[in-house]
C-alpha cells in the first residue's frame, strides 16, 4: 500500500499516481522518453537466439512474430497488412498489433511504428517515420520505403527485436 503525501489516500501497491487526487506518488520513478542510437540497436541485435518454427499457428496465419526478449510468438491471421506500434493513453492512434504488453514504451516503439504487408508471395516491412527507427537484420531502414522480408529475418522496432516467421505463401 502506498500513502499519497498530498491527500493521504491509501493507494494499491504499484500505483504511480494517486487514485484520489491524481498526484504522482512518492518513490516512483518518473518515466522519461529517450533517444536510442544506432549503435545501441546494433549491439542488441548481435545477441542471437535460436530460430524457432511457428507453434500451432491458426491455419490462415501466413506470418508469426517471435518477440525475442520474451520468447512469445504472435501468429497473425487473414489480413494482408498489419501496423505495429503501441497504445498511448488519451491518444486515438490504434495499431493493429499492440506491442504495449511487451515493454514497447521502454524499447522505444512509436505509436504507429511500422507496417508489415503481403502482396502475392512477397512480404515487406516499412518504417512509418518512427522516432527510434526500424532495423532489418541490423540495418536501419529509410522511412516510408518498403523492404522485402524473408523467413527468419530480425526486425527491430527501436530496441524491441522481432523475428519474422513466414509460412509457405
Amino acid at each position: 500500500m502506498i500513502i499519497c503525501s498530498n491527500c493521504q489516500y491509501k493507494n494499491v501497491s504499484g500505483a504511480v499516481f494517486c487514485a484520489e487526487c491524481g498526484a504522482q506518488l512518492d518513490g516512483v520513478e518518473t518515466l522519461v522518453t529517450q533517444a536510442i542510437t544506432d549503435e545501441q540497436v546494433e549491439e542488441e541485435l548481435k545477441r542471437k537466439s535460436p530460430r524457432p518454427e511457428p507453434a500451432s499457428a491458426p491455419s490462415n496465419s501466413w506470418i508469426s512474430l517471435h518477440l525475442m526478449d520474451s520468447g512469445k510468438i504472435l501468429p497473425l491471421a487473414s489480413r494482408n497488412e498489419f501496423t505495429l506500434g503501441r497504445l498511448s493513453e488519451g491518444q486515438p492512434i490504434m495499431p493493429d498489433i499492440d506491442l504495449t504488453p511487451y515493454q514497447a514504451y521502454a524499447s522505444g516503439v512509436s505509436r504507429l511504428h511500422a507496417v508489415v504487408k503481403r502482396e502475392g508471395s512477397q512480404v515487406a516491412v516499412m518504417d512509418l517515420g518512427s522516432s527510434n527507427g526500424t532495423y532489418l537484420n541490423g540495418r536501419r531502414l529509410n522511412p516510408h520505403t518498403e523492404e522485402p522480408l524473408s523467413h527468419g529475418d530480425i526486425v527491430a522496432l527501436g530496441k524491441l527485436k522481432i523475428q519474422i516467421l513466414l509460412r509457405n505463401i
